[in-house]
């Protein structure tokens, strides 16, 4: 059996963060409906927006949780993705710090969901 673990971002727009994320990870959707957009992310790894579970979600609702891009190019390709983002207007939560396991930083999406890139472990 084929299995793939798909990690689900709840947005108020599916096209519109569709777009989004795409630009960021320099790819196409692998799957589209009008509510659900799916990126393969490699071998058993989806990413997916989707505005059919919660219609109206409001950009005020506090986000707890994170998709995470983790990297394998250390803090010279860490610092290239975060000016990358700034210069593209995406939202920066927390600039690159040490947090332990390595150099990371926070960005949000355009509803406010919480993206991290850190190293790969």
């Amino acid at each position: 059996m084929t299995r793939s673990v798909v990690s689900i971002v709840y947005v108020n727009d599916a096209p519109a963060a569709a777009r989004f994320y795409g630009g960021l990870l320099g790819m196409s959707p692998s799957f589209e409906t009008s509510g659900y957009i799916t990126f393969d992310l490699g071998p058993g790894a989806d990413l997916g927006v989707w505005s059919g579970q919660f219609e109206d979600l409001s950009p005020d609702v506090p986000r707890t949780s994170e998709v995470c891009l983790a990297i394998g190019g250390g803090p010279d390709e860490l610092n290239a993705i975060f000016e990358q983002w700034k210069s593209k207007g995406v939202t920066i939560l927390r600039e690159p710090h040490d947090v332990g396991f390595g150099l990371t930083f926070l960005a949000a999406d355009p509803d406010g969901n919480r993206i991290r890139v850190a190293p790969r472990g």
